[in-house]
C-alpha cells in the first residue's frame, strides 16, 4: 500500500512541477477543483447537470490554463524540453486532450444532428431534453477516458500506475485546493510563477 501512494504522490509531482509553474494556471485550477467538487456533489442529484458543471467550468477553466497561460518552451526549472515532458506524461498530454476535447465539442453537434444518436437513445424533446442528453453524453465521455487511459497506463506501466492515476485524477480537487488555494495571493502579490522546490 504504501509503494502505492509513493506512485500516487510521483504522479503527482511531476504534474505540478511540470505542468502548474505559472500562478494564473494554478489559480484557474482552484477553479476548478471548487467546481469539480460541486460536480461531485451533483452526481447524486442531477448526473447530467454534474457534467456540464464539470465539462463546462472545470474542464474549460482547467484547460484553459495549460493552453494559454503554461509556459511551453523549454523547462529550465526542471532542465527538460517540452517534447520530453509531453513524451513521459503520464495522462493526457496536450495532444491526447485536443482528441478529447475535439469529441466534447462534437457531442452536442451530433445529438442536435440526430436527437437519437442514430436510433441508440431515445431522442430528447425540445431544448431541456437535449441539454440532458449531451450532459450524459459527456458523462460517459469523461468515465470512459478515464478508464481507458487507466488501463493503457496498467498496460504500459503496470497495473499498480493505472489504478494510482486514476486515483490521482479522481482525488486532484482536493488537492488542488490544498496546495493552490495561495496561489491568488501570490498572483496579487506579483509573483507570476511558482518558486518550485527541487523535493516533494
Amino acid at each position: 500500500m504504501a509503494k502505492f501512494w509513493d506512485q500516487v504522490r510521483t504522479l503527482r509531482w511531476d504534474d505540478h512541477r511540470y505542468y502548474h509553474q505559472c500562478r494564473i494556471n494554478q489559480t484557474l485550477h482552484l477553479v476548478s477543483a471548487i467546481s469539480f467538487l460541486v460536480a461531485y456533489g451533483l452526481l447524486f442529484v442531477d448526473p447530467a447537470a454534474a457534467a456540464w458543471v464539470g465539462w463546462c467550468v472545470g474542464m474549460v477553466t482547467r484547460q484553459s490554463g495549460h493552453i494559454f497561460f503554461e509556459p511551453r518552451g523549454y523547462d529550465h526549472v526542471n532542465q527538460a524540453t517540452d517534447e520530453h515532458k509531453e513524451s513521459i506524461k503520464a495522462g493526457y498530454n496536450m495532444r491526447r486532450k485536443a482528441v478529447l476535447i475535439g469529441v466534447w465539442l462534437t457531442l452536442p453537434v451530433l445529438l442536435a444532428l440526430s436527437p437519437s444518436l442514430f436510433g441508440l437513445i431515445a431522442p430528447a424533446q425540445g431544448l431541456a431534453g437535449w441539454a440532458h442528453d449531451v450532459g450524459l453524453a459527456w458523462l460517459m465521455l469523461g468515465a470512459s477516458g478515464l478508464v481507458l487511459r487507466g488501463l493503457q497506463l496498467a498496460v504500459l506501466r503496470g497495473p499498480g500506475w493505472g489504478l494510482a492515476w486514476v486515483v490521482k485524477i479522481l482525488t486532484d480537487p482536493l488537492h488542488n485546493i490544498d496546495i493552490y488555494w495561495r496561489s491568488p495571493l501570490a498572483l496579487l502579490r506579483g509573483q507570476r510563477y511558482d518558486p518550485i522546490g527541487s523535493a516533494h
